[in-house]
């Protein structure tokens, strides 16, 4: 196919409000040697992609400025350096940036096959979670068979992915959700107990649960006020991972529980780390997930979709709350 010199693409002019997002022309990327330019098909939405156009998260000096961490769709050239992938693949793929454009240029290792039971739809909802929640949960976190689980956000794309995925290594898995209705849609996912944090003492809800004893490993995109009752909330030797701030970076804390339950207090952010690093993540990954998304055994949770063009619509529905699931762009004419 004949590659255009320039392409449409959602930027950031200013930070703001959805209406920060303006359609503007680009010239389509130029690859290095160990990338391939992609033909977006779709593209996810993500809570980073909020907190940029706000200007609360920092671009590397390295990625694209316009905005979008996953895409799926087509190969249409590789480079020099590039083996993994040949024109005409169809992949998923994490991106450094640009994925809210109609050409995407990706590094080759952090391209996944799209099984084929999966729509160009869901495809584009699974790098940035899958990568996030396999990395700090079990990576980082280690969790195993037995063990008991909890996630904050249970009906966000975090929230899912993870719930399925402890579920299917054989977790008990608890969450928290801000609905009746996402509480009973977090349970219908696999869940084993879902608590309405608007009405619920969830901390209590936690310690009653497990009779007292806490949670092995706690995913928590909060932080702020919940910090210290996620602590709390842990058992002996048990791993605190932090990935988000929605509810604030700091809190005062009483660290006597971290020392008398030997607990680890871990978290990460993903896009800064090394191309090595996020290949390491793709890796593990096609071997220990993709089957399981090839087999139906978990797999994205999509809530709505959008046009490119109506990326702002997009972001002013992850900013309600709202979602039950993953957002994600088509991109075509509008």
């Amino acid at each position: 196919m004949t590659i255009p010199e320039t392409m449409r693409a959602i930027a950031i002019e200013e930070p703001g409000g959805p209406e920060a997002l303006v359609e503007v022309m680009e010239p389509v990327p130029t690859i290095g040697d160990e990338e391939v330019l992609v033909k977006v098909a779709t593209a996810g939405v993500n809570r980073p992609d909020v907190l940029q156009r706000q200007g609360l998260y920092p671009v590397p000096a390295d990625a694209s400025r316009l905005p979008g961490l996953e895409i799926a769709g087509e190969v249409v050239a590789t480079g020099k350096a590039a083996k993994r992938w040949t024109v005409g693949d169809t992949v998923m793929a994490l991106t450094h940036g640009g994925g809210y454009a109609e050409y995407c240029r990706v590094n080759e290792a952090h391209c996944l096959p799209v099984p084929p039971r999966l729509s160009l739809i869901e495809a584009a909802a699974i790098p940035e979670t899958f990568f996030t929640v396999w990395y700090n949960v079990f990576m980082r976190s280690r969790l195993a068979a037995g063990e008991t689980f909890l996630v904050h956000g249970g009906s966000s794309g975090i929230g899912t992915t993870a719930i399925q995925l402890a579920k299917a290594h054989g977790c008990t898995v608890i969450t928290t959700a801000g609905s009746k209705d996402k509480c009973r849609f977090c349970e219908e996912l696999g869940a084993d107990k879902a608590i309405n944090y608007r009405t619920e003492d969830w901390q209590r809800k936690v310690r009653d649960f497990t009779d007292g004893r806490g949670v092995d490993v706690l995913l928590d995109m909060v932080a702020g006020p919940y910090m210290q009752k996620n602590l709390e909330s842990m058992a002996l030797e048990g791993r605190y991972c932090i990935i988000a701030f929605l509810q604030g970076p700091t809190a005062e804390l009483n660290m006597r529980v971290v020392l008398g339950r030997r607990l680890t207090i871990t978290g990460s952010t993903l896009r800064p780390q090394s191309a090595a690093d996020k290949a390491t993540i793709a890796a593990e990954l096609n071997e220990h997930v993709l089957p399981l998304i090839a087999d139906g055994t978990v797999g994205p949770i999509i809530d709505s979709t959008f046009s490119l063009g109506d990326a702002a619509a997009a972001h002013t529905r992850m900013e309600s709350s709202e979602h039950k699931g993953k957002l994600v762009l088509v991109i075509g004419p509008d």
